[in-house]
């Protein structure tokens, strides 16, 4: 077995809390998206697009988190608005995948949005490969208008996944796995 595929049997979810830097440079930055940019798209449509988070974004983007969640939670205590001010301050690079539908005559919404799930897959293998921790989260952050307002996503815009990625400090065990007896059939 090559080492690429190790890895990938390898893979698992890194919480926040365990990524720190070092971060991807701007070189495995730029590879990450290209290599996450090359899914499938019929139509070449390109439904999704990227936002970078990374340095002092991340505390701007947490202040508006713990604006928001204060407004809808008057009552919560200050360690919970903390917490919704570093979500995303743990790891050095967050990169929001935006999904937008394209009308199409010939080419269904959930293609597109299911490319823009490929997407997300695609910079979680890619920093697997180059050695990163990350994790796909969403959170009421992904639907809420104030926070998609202050990212510029347009009302037919959505958060396809937030993709936190950066050095794993610890790495996670595994979980159970299905039996494929469980997963798999055949025709």
């Amino acid at each position: 077995m090559n080492d690429s595929l190790s890895r990938l049997l390898q893979r698992r979810s890194v919480p926040t809390r365990w990524l720190g830097e070092p971060g991807p440079s701007e070189l495995e930055i730029e590879t990450l998206l290209k290599v996450a940019s090359r899914v499938p798209d019929h139509g070449k449509l390109v439904p999704w697009r990227f936002i970078l988070i990374q340095g002092e974004a991340r505390q701007r983007l947490g202040e508006v988190l713990a604006t928001a969640f204060q407004a809808d939670n008057p009552e919560a205590g200050e360690d919970k608005i903390v917490t919704e001010r570093e979500r995303f301050a743990q790891a050095p690079l967050v990169v929001a995948v935006v999904s937008r539908v394209v009308p199409h005559v010939k080419i269904p919404d959930w293609e597109q949005v299911l490319s823009a799930g490929a997407v997300c897959m695609n910079l979680l293998t890619g920093a697997t490969l180059l050695g990163y921790g990350a994790s796909w989260l969403t959170g009421w952050a992904a639907f809420d208008r104030r926070v998609l307002d202050a990212l510029k996503l347009t009302p037919e815009e959505r958060i396809a996944g937030f993709i936190h990625i950066g050095t794993a400090k610890e790495t996670p065990g595994d979980r159970d796995r299905p039996s494929f007896d469980d997963i798999v059939t055949r025709f």
